[in-house]
Formats: C-alpha cells, structure tokens, sequence
C-alpha cells in the first residue's frame, strides 16, 4: 500500500524554548485550529504544534464549508494559523516525538528541541490514506482520483466515472456517485463475488459492473482519460473513485496508554472517545480524523470546537476545586479573621445577620 503524507508550507510563528501552558494541540488542521481558536477565546493559554502534513493538501478546494466552499486547503489552514495567533495562541512548526504525563499535567517533546508542559492535551493527528499500489494512482490522488461524493462529486458530475472495488464499501460508493452521474462503471479488481441482492442494486441504478483487475491509469494532458485493465482492455474515464484504508496516526497518542481499534465498517483504524473527545486517557482529548475516520472539514471543525469546549469546562472545574481548597485552608489556619467573617455575613446574610443587630426589638412584656 502507498502512503500518502504530503508536508506543503510551515506555520507563522515559532514558539523558543520551554514553556508552561493550559492546552497543548498536537495536529494544525482544521480540528486542532478550531479547538485552538475555541481555546485562546476563552483565555486559556494554548500552543498549536503542526508537522504540515495535511491529509487535504493534494485538493485543489474545500468544499461543504458554508461561506468558503472551494476555498484551496492550504488558503484555509493559513486562514486559521492567523485567527489563533490573533486570540493570543502559538504556532510551532515542528513535530511532536514524545508525549507523557507529568505529576498531574503533560510534557511534549518535539524533534526541534521544544518542551511544552501542559495541563490538558488536545490530539488533532489526523489520518493516513492508504492506497492500492496501482502505478500512477498516488500521483492523482485528490485530483481526478477520488474517494468522497460530498468532497469531489459535483466536479465529476454527468461524467464517466469508475469505482475501483478495495473493501466492503465498494457497492455504496458506487451507489452514491450514481446519484452524481449515470456514467459509473464498477471494477470488481480485488474484490471476490457480490452478494445476490448487492448484484441487483446496482443493476437497477445502470451500473456497469467489470471483472478483472485494474493495472495502470491512463493520462493525457495531466488528465485521467482511462483505465487498463490486466488483460489488455481499456475502460475510458475522467475520474476514478478508490476507499484507501484509513489509518490514525496514532504513534504519540501509544505513548499516553490510547491505540486505535477499527472502525465498525472495516473501513480503517481510530482512536476511541466519548461524544466531546475524551479518550480513556485522563486529561488527553482527540479531534478530528484519529477520532472519526469519516469526518470531512466541517465535522472536523465541529469536533474541534466540542473537544475545546470540554477542556476548558474542565480546566475551570479544576481551578474552581483548587481555590477552594486554598480558601479552606485559610480558613483552618486562623487567616479567616472576625473582620473578615462580620464583612462576608454582611454580604450573604444582609437584614438575616446574626447579632444583636439582628434581633428583633423586644416586645413591652420583655423590657426590664
């Protein structure tokens, strides 16, 4: 299988030396940007750590996100490196080696010689494509060759499209770009015989299914104008849609305890988190593609924000139980003065204090 992790571009400013923050973001892609920007609104103090490795980078444009749809990836990304600098968060361009607890927070370590200690992490790693070795499919990948019908589908509507069979999701795939084209050829490749009722799906819909494997791409121009397949024949296309398995870089998250699990469809590998992020591993959140395989931009986004929202409920949990166990503590060490006692009961109890103020006047039958 060939991997893809393409590195376009570095990030804006450089964070020198240790440093001591609430949040440290491991991923600058459009969930740990988000939770980031989410973040530094609140006051928190927060670094964002990116490799530049964007899964999206091969994409000439975004598309789904309201108000920016086709936006060029990079574009985006440099959009949101601005925003989070501008609400007083950091960027360091570097990649993250090692992650372990410390006492009750979290020390980053990074191949450029940066350490971070953190009280919270958000891990916004990301995902690996991994391709079928087919010669000539990395270098189209993202362009002419596609995986998602809301990412791509609009481009290649009404044109021949092919699905390359690699996995359990082949039929669906193929069903979902009919519903862009009634040009979509199936290519059975790797994939054995297809359940009865799978066979009549797709030929209720007019979609051609091809035995045999596919060998090579065939391009003109730049453009994808076909497949071969191994026995010799030529199959015309302009797009060709593949499911790559879909593997969570997980390497730092091994190191806190967390490892992926599969995806209930088979489909590939993510790290598993309750419904705002938090992983098994106290204090350690995730977003983003190594926490759902499936999620586009926008999802990605959202994940961001939520995990971010989380964190920053929590760390104010954790500063509220921390004051007041210092105020408690005053309190048994006699620092709780009466002065301070008579102003804080003016304050809680008002015409309820206690004393002589208090009480009510006596009565006649009272007085003496």
């Amino acid at each position: 299988m060939t991997e893809i992790a393409n590195s376009p571009g570095g990030v804006d400013t450089e964070v020198v030396g240790d440093a001591d923050v609430d949040v440290v973001v491991v991923g600058g892609g459009v969930a740990g940007l988000s939770g980031a920007v989410t973040l530094a609104r609140s006051r928190r103090s927060v670094v964002v750590i990116d490799a530049g490795e964007p899964r999206n980078a091969p994409a000439s444009g975004v598309h789904g996100l309201l108000s920016r749809d086709g936006i060029n990836p990079s574009e985006l990304l440099r959009v949101g490196r601005e925003e989070v600098i501008s609400y007083g968060g950091r960027m360091i361009s570097d990649r993250v080696v090692t992650a372990g607890r410390d006492r009750d927070g979290f020390v980053v370590d990074t191949a450029g010689g940066h350490r971070f200690r953190a009280r919270r992490l958000l891990m916004c790693t990301g995902l690996v494509d991994r391709l079928p070795d087919i010669a000539g499919l990395r270098e189209r990948w993202g362009r002419d060759v596609l995986h998602c019908p809301y990412c791509h589908g609009w481009e290649v509507r009404d044109q021949p499209v092919g699905v390359l069979a690699t996995g359990p999701a082949a039929v669906h795939q193929a069903l979902l770009f009919r519903q862009l084209s009634d040009q979509v050829t199936l290519f059975r490749h790797s994939i054995g015989e297809f359940g009865v009722e799978d066979g009549e799906r797709l030929a209720a819909r007019g979609v051609a299914v091809v035995e045999g494997d596919v060998t090579d791409l065939e391009i003109e121009d730049d453009r994808l104008t076909g497949v071969r397949l191994a026995s010799g024949d030529r199959v015309p296309l302009t797009a060709l849609v593949v499911a790559p398995r879909f593997e969570a870089r997980d390497d730092v998250l091994a190191e806190l305890g967390l490892t992926a699990v599969e995806h209930p469809w088979a489909i590939g590998d993510q790290v598993g988190a309750d419904g705002t992020g938090l992983t098994a591993a106290g204090g350690v959140w995730v977003a983003g593609n190594v926490a759902d395989v499936l999620d586009g931009v926008p999802a990605a986004a959202a994940a961001g924000v939520r995990a971010a929202a989380a964190i920053n409920a929590d760390l104010v949990a954790a500063d509220t139980d921390a004051a007041l166990a210092r105020r408690r503590t005053r309190d048994v060490a006699g620092v709780f003065t009466p002065e301070a006692e008579a102003a804080l009961c003016e304050q809680v109890m008002g015409e309820r204090r206690h004393g002589l103020d208090g009480l009510l006047p006596l009565g006649p039958s009272q007085q003496g």
